[in-house]
């Protein structure tokens, strides 16, 4: 069968893109990434049909290369077929150079025992630097395209591992100063130049001359690695706003360059700063971002750097350089603005947001920079909403909110509203012609009117109760402004009780300040109503949310009244919820004359076995195991039948349920006895557990079934003794450990959590031999070291010592294993591995940076990992 034509490579990326999930899961999605990769170089497809290849590689990396192995493997074959282009124009190019940037980068492929990356990252930084790099490459009308797509893919991958280009500063530094593309060269070296400040602070090292130009490594040649691995893979090339950077920033303090290192970083960021105007206005504001963060907070660098810049910014018309320098005045304050610079930035919001012919999302966009401006000197505590001091009267009544606004710009407006409020209620007391209060007061009685109208749109009675949450939230400790809304909230339940569902999600929003008087006024209006108009299911609905112990007899007599009227099975359920309601809040006089009624005369079964129920549990359980009897429980869905529903707390006492891990597991020391190896387990708990059970689980066939381990109680702050879980290995190799804890809770629960893996190391594996029987230790080693071989293998190694020598070295981590022992230059090491393997050391002639080791063993598998074993132990003394 041959190659797929154009026509079925349509229908298939087509299906592909419909359901990605399902066609790969399908027959031919295990295919799809390798037919992709090989029709790349396929001679009878057209170039516009391969870039239609690579963009669906660009868009949806993650499922053609699900895992590191084939994202290597696809940037290989990437590369492969890049190189192989003929010399002429060609518009592939630049899309495979994407397509091996983003495999790598989405397929955490990116590293330095990557050979993709090894060829990728040398071409993509002589690309950039517009080094000739032969005829493959294309013609010289390509290179500035080619120049610009490297200095993208390089950014990508810097984002993607933070100091990535940390040994490249000097070389990108020189790059900026030659013809080239502005942008993407400005954009790079501001970012890793911030990536690499936030590194060497972490490490509280300097710049150790990175800003000095250097060469530009060969193609398949070493890369420099060194920053990318110390650097935090978590770093963001951007952030939503400054304050969440606070913290990450405050790092920079330690980091304090030289007089000649602070002289090239000064030089560094002014060049960027000088060639910024030639950017877009997005990228203008994602390079003031970065170089701002960069240098907030860094000893010896003032920010009078951005002086120039605020002087052209100041005036601009773009939004997205308007949010830049609100970003620098938030990072540098008075350092960075004068106060009259202040003035005229607050002055030019304030006239800008009241422009009649704004659009909604700059009109919303100036509103939030007033609402959040960045103050020189602000008053209060930190993180405290206020209004901007130098927001005026007069600038303040151009920014009322209107009836007439748009639903999200009136919440915009009545917040700033709301602030002014808050600061001025003693202005209130000396008799001006102009009160804030007075016009909120106005305004919310104008949104409550409109929300009454019966039949008006639900978006108007949504806004109504927005904007009350907004008032409540600001001015929660101003009782003028909180018992009109009060009144005017319980008027507007009075007009169209409808909106019982909004009153309650209000009520469970908002705070005591207005909860309580809220609940205390609805239940009045509800209870002073007959029992038996329409909204007597409003009604219900109200009284389960705000009936208490408070005034039981008025809510039991509506009760009453109502139950004649509850014919169908909603209203029955609706009239028992507020019985369940009455019954947590203690009530008991009354209510159990009125549960018993209920189960005589409502009409449905389910609701006379509900009251029949509520009546036993009234009449049987005290005041505390009647709330606990009737607490809502979270594991079990929601069941049609109401009888049943509530039996669901009982059966959650019955059921083992799933809840976070409330203890931590570790592995202990260890300890080298016995017949089989033991893992020894120190558990930490956060609460008292009870008939714990902790049980282990290993993939594959390594190992065979591992016992559970069973601890009768656990108690915080009490120490444990050691748990002690035998291992049965079936190959001497390191494995992980799956963990599941069953456990009881103190409230009766049964519960079971996943617990972090636990690893099992090569050296948890040792065991000692037995004592030769006639006390010859040197005979019986070289018995053994004889046995060896020539089923086995033998192999040599260099194992370096550490400062304390051989004879440390031994006794930290091989004294129970130690046959014959001639310190401190010679010792002759015999291990038992389970289930039948062995494993013998000669350490001998021991020198001063390290000894020899001579090893052998009757299985061939485990000789790498002694060897990683023994190399690494230099490391642990």
């Amino acid at each position: 069968m041959g190659p797929p034509s154009r026509e079925t490579w349509a229908q298939r990326l087509g299906a592909f893109r419909a359901s990605p999930s399902a066609f790969m899961a399908g027959p031919e999605g295990e295919d799809l990434g390798r037919d992709l990769l090989s029709e790349l170089r396929s001679e009878k497809l057209s170039e516009q049909t391969k870039v239609s290849l690579l963009a669906l590689s660009l868009e949806y990396p993650a499922q053609l290369w699900p895992d590191a192995a084939a994202a290597e493997a696809a940037a290989t074959s990437l590369l492969d077929t890049l190189v192989l282009l003929p010399p002429r124009p060609s518009a592939l190019r630049r899309p495979l150079l994407l397509a091996a940037t983003t495999a790598l980068a989405a397929g955490d492929a990116l590293g330095p025992t990557s050979g993709a990356s090894r060829r990728l990252l040398p071409l993509l930084l002589g690309l950039a630097s517009g080094r000739d790099l032969g005829r493959g490459f294309g013609p010289a009308s390509e290179q500035r395209p080619l120049q610009a797509t490297a200095c993208e893919c390089l950014r990508e991958l810097e984002s993607c591992k933070p100091g990535l280009l940390g040994g490249y500063l000097g070389l990108l530094r020189s790059l900026l100063g030659q013809e080239g593309p502005v942008q993407p060269l400005s954009l790079l070296l501001a970012l890793a130049l911030r990536n690499t400040l936030v590194i060497q602070a972490r490490a509280r090292a300097g710049l150790q001359g990175l800003l000095v130009a250097g060469d530009t490594p060969a193609a398949g040649g070493p890369w420099n690695w060194t920053l990318a691995e110390d650097g935090d893979a978590h770093l963001q090339p951007q952030a939503p706003s400054w304050p969440a950077a606070e913290e990450e920033a405050c790092g920079l303090a330690v980091l304090e360059p030289s007089p000649e290192e602070a002289r090239e970083l000064r030089a560094a960021v002014a060049q960027l700063l000088d060639t910024s105007y030639l950017l877009t206005p997005v990228a203008q504001a994602q390079l003031l971002w970065l170089l701002g963060w960069a240098l907030r907070g860094l000893r010896g660098q003032p920010p009078v750097l951005f002086k120039p810049q605020l002087v052209r910014l100041l005036g601009t018309a773009q939004l997205t350089l308007l949010h830049a320098v609100l970003a620098l005045k938030a990072a540098f304050g008075e350092a960075l603005f004068t106060a009259q610079d202040e003035a005229l930035l607050l002055r030019r919001l304030t006239l800008a947001a009241q422009h009649p012919a704004l659009p909604l999302p700059a009109h919303l966009f100036y509103l939030h920079c007033l609402l959040n401006f960045p103050e020189n000197w602000p008053l209060g505590p930190t993180g405290e909403e206020t209004a901007p001091l130098l927001l005026g009267p007069r600038l303040c009544r151009g920014l009322l909110p209107s009836l007439l606004h748009d639903p999200s710009a009136l919440l915009a407006h009545l917040h700033l509203l709301c602030l002014f409020c808050a600061e001025d209620e003693e202005k209130e007391e000396k008799g001006q012609d102009w009160c804030p209060q007075h016009y909120l007061g106005e305004l919310l009685a104008g949104l409550r009117q409109r929300a009454a109208l019966h039949g008006g749109p639900r978006a108007l009675a949504t806004l109504c109760f927005q904007a009350s949450y907004l008032v409540v939230h600001c001015l929660a400790t101003q009782p003028t402004v909180l018992t009109p809304l009060t009144h005017g909230l319980a008027q507007l339940y009075r007009a169209r009780p409808a909106l019982a569902p909004h009153f309650v999600d209000l009520l469970d929003r908002v705070g005591p300040e207005l909860g309580e008087p809220l609940r205390a006024a609805l239940r009045q209006e509800v209870v002073s109503r007959p029992g038996r108009d329409e909204a007597l299911r409003w009604h219900l609905q109200i009284l389960s949310k705000v009936a208490d112990g408070k005034a039981p007899s008025a809510t039991l007599g509506f009760l009453r009244a109502a139950a004649a009227h509850c014919s169908d099975w909603g209203l029955q359920q609706a009239l028992l919820q507020v019985c369940r309601a009455l019954l947590r809040a203690g009530v008991a006089e009354g209510l159990a004359d009125l549960l018993q009624a209920l189960a005589r005369q409502l009409e449905d079964p389910d609701g006379r076995d509900h009251a029949r129920l509520y009546y036993i549990l009234l009449a049987h359980l005290a005041g505390p195991k009647l709330g606990v009897a009737l607490g809502p429980s979270l594991a079990a869905p929601a069941l049609t039948s109401s009888l049943v529903a509530e039996n669901q707390g009982f059966a959650a006492v019955l059921m083992v349920q799933e809840a976070p891990a409330p203890m931590q597991l570790s592995v202990g020391p260890r300890r080298a006895a016995g017949p089989v190896p033991v893992l020894q387990l120190q558990v930490e708990v956060l609460e008292p557990l009870y008939s714990v059970e902790l049980r282990f689980r290993v993939e594959g066939q390594l190992y065979g079934p591992l016992g559970a381990v069973h601890v009768p109680c656990l108690l915080p702050g009490r120490p444990c003794r050691p748990l002690h879980l035998p291992l049965r290995p079936r190959r001497p190799a390191p494995a992980q450990l799956a963990v599941r804890a069953l456990f009881a809770t103190p409230a009766g629960l049964t519960c079971h959590a996943h617990l972090p893996p636990l690893l099992v190391n090569f050296a948890d594996l040792f065991l000692p031999f037995p004592q030769a029987p006639d006390g010859d230790n040197q005979g019986f080693f070289e018995e053994l070291w004889d046995s060896c071989l020539p089923e086995g293998a033998e192999s040599r190694l260099w194992c370096p010592l550490g400062p304390q020598g051989l004879e440390a070295l031994v006794a930290r981590h091989l004294e129970p294993f130690v046959v014959v022992a001639q310190p401190p230059t010679s010792y002759h090491v015999a291990i038992r591995l389970p289930p039948a393997s062995r494993l013998l050391l000669r350490l001998e002639a021991a020198q001063g940076d390290g000894v020899p080791v001579a090893l052998r063993t009757d299985d061939w598998a485990v000789l790498p990992m002694a060897g990683d074993y023994l190399r690494g132990l230099s490391a642990a003394v």
